[in-house]
């Protein structure tokens, strides 16, 4: 039964790594690239980012907005990034089929260029990390289970590596045995990292993210604070009397499931609004530094929601999980309503606080850079040896899969799949699948046996 639970976890683990390969390269060589967006960025980028305008006139940031709207007719401004120096501020205009611009305000608030941001290193590293930059569900799901599998490749080679004993010193070895020998030492020293790794970027993957997210907004003692899911409403009363009755353009609101901090909203006017300069001393009042982000009313009850995120996915503007806060102002006085700090989340927000930033590579600066990469190019390094060990065995014209194995599972395999199943949901599904094609194949062959 030994040989066999081997066998058995050799087999599953052939076919799993024959199948994700593909997919976990991707998703490594792209988790790579978005580990130091922000430093390609501030080359790449460097004019829009540091560069001025054509014009030394100053302008208030209100005139600079308005210069934009004219520029980029058709869209409008959701959002505002407001950066320390000697970045620029950077604007998010949208128009009503849902593409966005980036557009770079200099220290005069004058217009330095614009970016499609679809288009931008960080959203193309991200966008292709997250869903191969198709998008969809069966892509978003595809990229999970990829990651649910590597888990369990993890996991099952250090198994395979305990009871192969694959580590022991031999006189002499083969070119197989070597192979083996550095792929299985390099894929131990690096579970643990990865696992964390895979762990902390599952929060926003899109099976198990969303059971997530669904847990820490049911239960926001543990979760999400009440006044984020729910946030307060700017007083109408402070909308002139001679104006009030006018009709008002609304929109949808925010998509509270935006990526990396990533929010789309439809555009929204209202003249009765305060300027954003105004808003902008009161955020001052009210000790908030920068950088920080502005994101507009998305209706005449909205609010503006000025926010500093240690996830926020856009150079210049993550800060420490400590730092973390939203607050809430309302769009016709400029007082500020309520604001939540990093003190008021749950054990799962603040989780996701401090497990995304570390899977993004920036919580605690280069060190955390560089960890991440050394564990991602160890992992690489692992999958390339798993190949040189299984071309270093395998016959020509045939697969050279390991050998099949009884039918009779054992307690230990049994209950360490279902944990990993329950751990893992999209994972537990996929094992059903897996057995139910094993038990029609088992079927077939036991027909064509008997015709």
């Amino acid at each position: 039964m030994k040989k066999g639970n081997y066998n058995r976890f050799w087999r599953w683990h052939f076919y799993a790594a024959l199948f994700i390969t593909p997919l976990l390269i991707t998703l490594t060589l792209t988790g790579i690239g978005y580990l130091f967006y922000t430093n390609v960025e501030n080359v790449v980028y460097k004019d829009f980012f540091f560069g001025e305008g054509s014009s030394n006139e100053q302008l208030s940031i209100d005139q600079g907005i308005e210069k934009a709207k004219e520029q980029y007719k058709g869209y409008d401004v959701t959002k505002i990034i407001v950066l320390d120096d000697p970045y620029n501020t950077r604007l998010t205009m949208t128009n009503d089929a849902g593409e966005e611009r980036y557009v770079f305000l200099d220290n005069h608030n004058q217009i330095v260029g614009s970016q499609n941001s679809k288009y931008t290193f960080s959203n193309v590293m991200r966008n292709t990390h997250s869903s191969l930059f198709v998008g969809g569900t069966i892509v978003n799901y595809l990229v999970e289970l990829a990651a649910c599998w590597a888990v369990f490749l993890l996991l099952s080679g250090i198994y395979m590596t305990v009871k192969s004993r694959v580590l022991k010193r031999r006189q002499k070895s083969t070119t197989r045995q070597r192979n083996k020998k550095w792929h299985a030492l390099i894929g131990t020293i690096i579970t643990i990292p990865m696992v964390i790794i895979i762990f902390t970027g599952l929060p926003w993957s899109a099976f198990m993210g969303n059971i997530i997210n669904t847990v820490a907004h049911d239960n926001p003692s543990i979760g999400v604070p009440i006044l984020t899911q729910e946030p307060p409403t700017s007083d109408i009363n402070e909308i002139p009397w001679a104006t009030r009755e006018n009709e008002t353009p609304t929109s949808n609101k925010p998509d509270s499931h935006g990526h990396h901090g990533v929010s789309k909203t439809n555009t929204y006017d209202n003249s009765n609004m305060i300027q954003v300069q105004t808003l902008m001393k009161e955020i001052k009042k009210s000790n908030i530094s920068k950088p920080y982000s502005i994101v507009y009313p998305s209706d005449e009850e909205g609010v503006y929601t000025v926010s500093k995120a240690s996830n926020s996915g856009v150079t210049g503007l993550d800060v420490s999980p400590y730092d973390e806060i939203t607050s809430y102002f309302d769009q016709y006085s400029g007082n500020l309503i309520s604001h939540v700090s990093y003190e008021d989340y749950g054990i799962l927000k603040k989780w996701f606080t401090w497990g995304i930033p570390l899977h993004e590579g920036h919580l605690f600066g280069w060190p955390n850079k560089l960890i991440n990469l050394t564990v991602c190019l160890a992992f690489l390094f692992v999958i390339l040896w798993g190949i040189k060990t299984w071309l270093s065995r395998k016959k020509r014209g045939e697969l050279s899969a390991p050998p099949k194995v009884p039918t009779q599972l054992s307690a230990g395999f049994i209950i360490f799949m279902i944990t990993l199943g329950i751990i893992m949901p999209l994972f537990g599904i996929s094992l059903i699948l897996v057995i139910i094609t094993e038990l029609l194949i088992l079927i077939i062959n036991k027909y064509k046996a008997k015709a």
